[in-house]
């Protein structure tokens, strides 16, 4: 009896849901009907400042809804579930590589926080493969009395030799063993680099040590230097890589500025024990920043952060050529080339006015030590500066030929002051430091914008090989120019002499600077290259 009144609960149960159902359904068909039907109900409100008026229409008309009109609402709902059973299936059944691919098609571009820290990270290492590159360039006599040497500017020669050696590898290593791993060992290396620096202090202040290190370093460095543009790709929005890059790229800068601000204090004060807890202070750094990258610096984000990037992921899985098949493609690719001649004449005259920043100082009446090394401090930040702030302009209008001409022709303009004295006002040092600071600002970030640039034409060539390139080029031609500078520094030439209101000298170093940022300028103007990448993140 029991079994026999729960089979006739469960029937009369299931009939009662099925009435529900219809029920249910029959009234969203009647809804669906009813609201194409004229005379629904309409509302207007009119607010006054005494009295609201509403007005409605007549009750809503319905009518009878007919068996063959039931069936045939059925029979599509029918076909639409039949219709998404069908493609579920065939979904399933693709193999797993092809249903990966299919679900990166249907996400949209995305930004993760992550990207800020990565950012972090390569900058500093970055900052402190420079700093340690010229660390005693603000003690050179005291480090040359410990470990008694001649000359340790050869020490530098060393590093950028090891430097330029390493260019050529970091895109295959990089495209072998991907962005993480290469970052990670070069963060390694570099710290090893460092203690070695150190502990040359403590034992007999080594030599044949420090070089060791120093030559780590050098090795580590271009990990450094020639991914940023990598990075933006990958982890940036397409309204912030030329930031990104500016700020990585720019900011070994801060690394030399450190050089001069702490390492003169701590290095030049003629106590040996000065000289170790700087190298100390160095090591620290790098090995702190080295765990952190080993524990926090990724990959890739889960999901591309551009358009672009998204196509190359989807649309160009393959692996990239060697580095020189890259470089000769890259140099048959119209635009490459002018951008990498703005890019290399901008490491130039910033290498050179660096270098010589005593001499340049020297000439506007700036001749304390402490001093110098303070404008030296403020070049170097003046250019991560107007990196970020011209680099972000150039993210919202990709504009990347007129800022460029623009920042190159005021660059003739500011670099004038460094060498021209006019007898008539003698020495200015605050027309000196004005025309410093904002020569830093212009013309640094032409490095930057013009690496995100030779991306943007070679898209969807590798960005590692890319700024590989210009670094290779832009430390040969720098390299090549400073002995000329170093001589043409110490050549006056006199101007206007019989004019004595014009009367004015100029220096040999300053008219090198401008021949060649006005060669430099002649030739970018005829930049008419297709934006590649720009136009596939538009689309």
């Amino acid at each position: 009896k029991q079994d026999r009144k729960g089979q006739t609960q469960k029937e009369k149960d299931g009939t009662s849901n099925d009435k529900l159902a219809t029920i249910c359904f029959d009234t969203r068909i009647t809804m669906m009907l009813a609201s194409s039907q004229e005379g629904n109900v309409r509302i207007e409100e009119g607010v006054s400042s005494s009295t609201e008026k509403t007005e409605k229409t007549s009750p809503e008309k319905t009518r009878k809804i007919e068996p063959f009109e039931l069936e045939k609402a059925q029979r599509e709902e029918q076909n639409e579930e039949d219709e998404d059973g069908t493609e579920n299936l065939e979904a399933a059944l693709l193999p797993p590589s092809e249903q990966h691919r299919r679900q990166q098609k249907q996400q949209k571009p995305r930004v993760y926080f992550q990207r800020w820290i990565q950012l972090g990270y390569l900058s500093g290492l970055a900052m402190l493969s420079d700093w340690i590159c010229f660390s005693v360039a603000a003690s050179k006599d005291q480090f040359e009395e410990l470990y008694e040497i001649e000359d340790s500017t050869k020490l530098i020669d060393w590093f950028l030799f090891t430097n330029v050696v390493s260019c050529f590898l970091v895109t295959d290593c990089v495209a072998r063993m991907g962005l993480q791993r290469c970052i990670r060992a070069a963060a390694i290396l570099m710290a090893i680099g460092a203690c070695l620096r150190m502990l040359s202090s403590y034992v007999g202040y080594n030599y044949p040590l420090v070089l060791a290190g120093t030559l780590m370093v050098g090795a580590a460095q271009p990990f450094f230097q020639c991914t940023p543009p990598l990075l933006s790709a990958i982890w940036f929005a397409s309204d912030e890589r030329a930031t990104s890059t500016a700020v990585a790229l720019n900011f070994n800068q801060i690394g030399i500025a450190m050089a001069f601000l702490v390492g003169g204090p701590m290095a030049g004060s003629g106590d040996p024990k000065g000289l170790q807890w700087y190298f100390v202070l160095m090591a620290v750094l790098c090995v702190a920043l080295a765990v952190g990258t080993c524990l926090q610096f990724q990959a890739k984000p889960p999901t591309a952060p551009s358009p672009s990037e998204m196509d190359k992921q989807q649309n160009h899985n393959h692996k990239e050529p060697p580095f020189y098949a890259s470089a000769i493609q890259f140099f048959r690719t119209p635009g490459f080339v002018r951008a990498l001649a703005a890019f290399v004449c901008s490491i130039t005259v910033t290498n050179v006015v660096g270098a010589l920043i005593e001499e340049v100082m020297h000439r506007g009446g700036i001749e304390e030590t402490w001093h110098v090394a303070l404008a030296g401090g403020v070049f170097e930040v003046a250019i991560v500066l107007g990196g970020i702030v011209l680099g972000g302009y150039v993210d919202r209008t990709k504009n990347y030929k007129s800022v460029t001409t623009a920042c190159l022709g005021i660059s003739i303009i500011l670099l004038l002051p460094l060498g021209l004295t006019e007898h008539k006002l003698g020495k200015e040092p605050a027309v000196m430091v004005i025309s410093l600071l904002l020569l830093g600002f212009f013309t640094g970030p032409i490095q930057p914008i013009n690496a995100e640039l030779a991306v943007d034409v070679t898209f969807p060539g590798d960005e590692t090989a890319v700024e590989s390139t210009q670094q290779i080029f832009g430390n040969l031609v720098s390299a090549l120019l400073m002995p000329c500078a170093e001589w043409a520094a110490h050549q006056d030439y006199q101007l206007f002499k019989r004019i004595p209101l014009l009367a004015c000298d100029i220096r040999g170093d300053v008219i090198l600077l401008v021949a060649v940022t006005v060669v430099t300028m002649l030739y970018f103007s005829g930049f008419h290259a297709p934006l590649k990448r720009t136009k596939a993140d538009m689309h």
